[in-house]
């Protein structure tokens, strides 16, 4: 029997799954790790603590499994996008990882826009500078630290630089290459023309493969750490979105996915590099050879519900404890007692700057509304009611270009939970469904592992032969009312604070 390992180097930890051939999940893994906040608005991790997750999952999951070690066939790596590794001439990491949710760069941003110019950066990386993508993070390590960056000799994102000590190769693939602002989407290579405008050495950017090709092989210390083969294949992977696209199945037309984790993604399959005019929405190219994918980012979706539970729900965590039961069902439990749109009170999810639709390193959450009859139960399902309308700001750009969508996949803290699905399926206003499988990118991963060492001849051929719908939630005509008001209330709020966003940062600055 061939088998097959993914890892995913996520933000919060490392989950590494491992399947048989037919898709069926034998045995999955989870390491947490430390996220660091040295500054207002910095978000770092140190890239030692992904290398330990991943040994330790690795060997958790052939040891819980039973299988041998020979039986595993490819392993296939996904990562949190867009966060920077610098590389020294010994190899060794400079610095701290600067991660996806960092918002230092807004400065970076603006002087890459002006160097390059808003149009010409469109044709050349078919996106606008954001704050989270790696390439403003790489000048602001020349204009900020500057001893730093004389030292760097490689970039890599989170889950190449796992590829490289599993390997001892420097690449990575397409789909995650695509969020760096450095790359060509639609030739699908590195922007000579970027690079050198930025003055950044091509040389510091690994080679780009294919999400399904063999990027290198298992080396033999690693090997002895982890249990598994030499030489054991590592395909190229993909960036945790697309190889959560490829997890959930969206690898053909007419398929969306909403990806409630850390972040929020709704996510779309593209035959061709298609833009939003306003650059709104990421085009980036797909895992799926020769595909494409749009997707918009809210920076705190699951996150703002864990900010809650970490905040403001220790008695739901220490009653969870005590019934051994996730201290999510409690909250959700809670928020069904109140009312659709929570008697008037709204929540802005913009607890770390937001991405999609409103590209403002400066926006805050904030509860608008509150009045002495709201409890608790009202403020969690205000969360979640604002986490979804912050979903259907990208839906609805993506509605808004006349993209086919036949379904909507449910996946994450959003699919788990029934009454999070429901509400998914009354604020979209759209029949929401799940799949058999919801180990999203490391899944994905897997898959596309089987594709590169032979065992399926295509990423599509393989998605179908292992992925199937088993729910199906119908929004309530009623609630779907309801929610249409409150939605078009929530999105003109931020316009309303959008100024004093910038005000407040001044004054904490």
């Amino acid at each position: 029997m061939a088998y097959f390992i993914g890892i995913d180097v996520g933000t919060t930890g490392t989950k590494t799954v491992l399947i048989d051939a037919e898709g069926r999940l034998k045995a999955k893994a989870t390491v947490e790790y430390p996220l660091y906040t040295p500054k207002p608005n910095w978000s770092e991790q140190q890239p030692e603590d992904w290398w330990q997750a991943t040994v330790a999952t690795i060997r958790t999951v052939l040891t819980d499994s039973g299988i041998k070690p020979a039986e595993v066939k490819g392993i296939g790596l996904s990562g949190q996008m867009h966060g920077s590794v610098f590389l020294d001439k010994d190899c060794q990491v400079i610095r701290p990882a600067i991660l996806w949710n960092d918002q230092r760069t807004a400065a970076e941003c603006e002087e890459i826009t002006q160097k390059v110019g808003k149009e010409r950066l469109f044709e050349l990386t078919s996106n606008p500078a954001l704050t989270g993508f790696t390439a403003p993070k790489i000048v602001w390590l020349r204009n900020h630290e500057p001893a730093h960056f004389d030292k760097v000799r490689k970039v890599l994102l989170p889950k190449d630089y796992i590829r490289f000590r599993l390997t001892g190769e420097f690449a990575t693939e397409v789909s995650d290459a695509s969020g760096t602002l450095l790359f060509d989407v639609r030739h699908r290579s590195w922007s000579q023309q970027m690079l050198q405008i930025l003055e950044i050495p091509a040389e510091w950017m690994p080679p780009a493969y294919e999400s399904p090709e063999i990027s290198g092989q298992l080396s033999a210390t690693v090997a002895e750490a982890t249990g598994l083969p030499v030489g054991t294949p590592v395909v190229g992977g993909g960036g945790d979105q697309a190889a959560g696209g490829v997890g959930n199945g969206i690898v053909e037309p007419g398929i969306l996915s909403s990806v409630l984790g850390t972040s929020g993604v709704v996510f779309v399959f593209s035959e061709h590099p298609e833009q939003e005019p306003e650059g709104r929405l990421h085009t980036f190219c797909h895992a799926v050879p020769g595909k494409w994918h749009m997707m918009g980012v809210m920076l705190s979706a699951g996150g703002s519900f864990r900010w809650f539970r970490d905040t403001l729900g220790a008695e739901e965590v220490a009653e969870a404890r005590a019934k051994r039961v996730d201290p999510y069902e409690l909250l959700t439990a809670k928020a069904e007692k109140a009312p659709p749109g929570a008697e008037g009170l709204i929540f802005l999810p913009y607890l770390a700057g937001e991405r999609t639709p409103y590209p403002d390193p400066n926006a805050r959450g904030v509860f608008f509304g509150l009045s002495l009859r709201h409890q608790k139960a009202h403020l969690i399902r205000a969360v979640l009611e604002g986490i979804t309308f912050g979903m259907r700001d990208s839906l609805e750009l993506i509605r808004s270009l006349n993209v086919p969508i036949q379904q909507i996949r449910a996946s994450g803290g959003g699919g788990k939970s029934r009454f999070w699905r429901q509400l998914q399926a009354d604020i979209f206003g759209t029949e929401v469904v799940t799949i058999n499988m919801d180990e999203g990118p490391a899944f994905g991963v897997a898959l596309l592992a089987a594709v590169g060492t032979g065992t399926y001849a295509s990423v599509e051929e393989a998605c179908k032969a292992t992925i199937r719908i088993v729910e199906k939630t119908k929004p309530n005509p009623k609630n779907v009312k309801i929610y249409e008001q409150f939605y078009r209330f929530y999105h003109s709020l931020y316009g309303t604070f959008r100024q004093k966003y910038a005000e407040l940062a001044n004054l904490c600055s």
